[in-house]
């Protein structure tokens, strides 16, 4: 089976477009070498999908006929994806949350108080 229909098979993309534009822009990597989209996997090869931020890591265990359900994943692909990547995501989301573009709407009121300061200090 093609990486691409398989990537979109075991639900990791959500059309069969997007998992050919992923595997063309070399989100996909198959024992280590990024691949095209035509490329056949076979079970016991190791799959790297690049995905919002996380380097998911999977085994291919066997090879649906068809789309499966999510409940049945888990009997075509073995996920070996550390817990350091998605805590690392946490901590990215975390960060992003925290910090505002400079410029979007009013200022708050510890940005209010850090002008007050140094307006204060200059004078």
């Amino acid at each position: 089976m093609r990486i691409d229909k398989y990537l979109w098979c075991v639900r990791y993309f959500k059309t069969r477009s997007i998992a050919s534009n992923a595997v063309k822009k070399g989100h996909v990597k198959v024992n280590g070498s990024a691949v095209k989209p035509s490329r056949d996997v076979y079970p016991m090869d190791k799959i790297i999908v690049r995905k919002n931020q996380i380097d998911y890591q999977l085994t291919v265990l066997d090879i649906p006929e068809s789309r499966v359900g999510a409940k049945l994943v888990d009997i075509y692909r073995k996920d070996t994806t550390p817990k350091e990547a998605f805590e690392h995501n946490e901590l990215l989301q975390y960060a992003k949350k925290h910090y505002r573009k400079k410029g979007l709407g009013r200022p708050t009121k510890k940005d209010r108080r850090d002008l007050d300061d140094f307006i204060d200090e200059s004078e």
